[in-house]
């Protein structure tokens, strides 16, 4: 049996670092200070993963 080869990656790979290169992009649009851009880094994802639960 031969394996086929798969072309293309993998889609959500991709559309996990598109996200977030927008995620740091909105970051630095915004205009935060230092601790700001730590809290956005470290707590929103976790309040998006609860409210996509």
């Amino acid at each position: 049996m031969s394996q086929e080869r798969r072309r293309g990656g993998n889609p959500a790979a991709a559309t996990g670092i598109f996200w977030f290169m927008g995620w740091l992009f909105t970051i630095s649009f915004a205009n935060l200070v230092w601790w700001k851009i730590i809290v956005g880094i470290v707590v929103w994802p976790y309040f998006l993963g609860i409210a996509v639960r």
